[in-house]
């Protein structure tokens, strides 16, 4: 996989430009805009101690996701000195939620599962350059790759529990959260603090629902593995 690295401050001044805003909150290829799950939590009733516990566990990885995934936006947009230790936490995440699903669904699968979501966010980098140079052609192109990309992410998780994890419920779960990160990020880099901030409070209330849906759907696709 090519390896990027974020970039100065100095390279993101155009992405406050109304035109490239536009671009860029544009709804993206797959479904519909605003075709969210109206789903209520699906973790149900936690019977044991190792369910309770992988709950968490869940919960917690997804939410160190958006959790690092900002403080690498903040740190971008201020040119700050931890930005390199930042985007590494950032990937490390990456594997901690690939190696947690590799023991239900193998040690591939769980690399498989890094490596889509390492894409997710190494395109999110290549958005923002893009509209720092004024490549508005490029910018749409990398965009309906993150979009694709949230896409076979969910396609690919559907494909090893499709009766828990139905592909449209996931795609629209994905879908949610790169609306939004999307918004928090154009919000920051616009100096839109308030709006900032309203933003991560709905996407950790969003993420922490769909950590629910991947832990529900494994505990009742292995019951055996959750049952003392």
């Amino acid at each position: 996989m090519t390896r990027h690295r974020f970039l100065p401050l100095s390279l993101l001044s155009a992405v406050a430009t109304a035109s490239f805003v536009a671009v860029l909150l544009a709804p993206g290829e797959g479904l519909a805009a605003g075709d969210h799950d109206s789903h209520g939590s699906h973790s149900g009733a936690l019977r044991t101690s190792q369910q309770a516990a992988f709950h968490d566990q869940m919960r917690q990885l997804w939410e160190e996701h958006v959790t690092w995934t900002r403080l690498a936006i903040v740190s971008f947009a201020g040119d700050l000195p931890d930005l390199s230790a930042t985007e590494q936490r950032l990937l490390q995440n990456q594997t901690d939620i690939g190696n947690a699903v590799a023991p239900f669904y193998g040690k591939q699968a769980g690399q498989q599962l890094t490596s889509l979501l390492k894409s997710h966010i190494l395109v999110a980098v290549d958005i923002l350059v893009d509209a720092k140079t004024g490549n508005a052609t490029k910018l749409t192109q990398d965009k309906a790759t993150w979009y694709a990309n949230a896409n076979q992410i969910a396609d690919f998780l559907s494909s090893a529990n499709p009766r828990n994890w139905p592909d449209s419920l996931l795609r629209t779960q994905m879908r949610e959260h790169l609306d939004e990160t999307l918004k928090e990020a154009v919000d920051r880099l616009n100096g839109n603090f308030t709006a900032d901030i309203a933003d991560y409070q709905a996407i950790e209330e969003h993420i922490l629902h769909m950590a629910d849906i991947l832990s529900s759907g494994i505990i009742k696709q292995f019951p055996q593995r959750f049952n003392k």
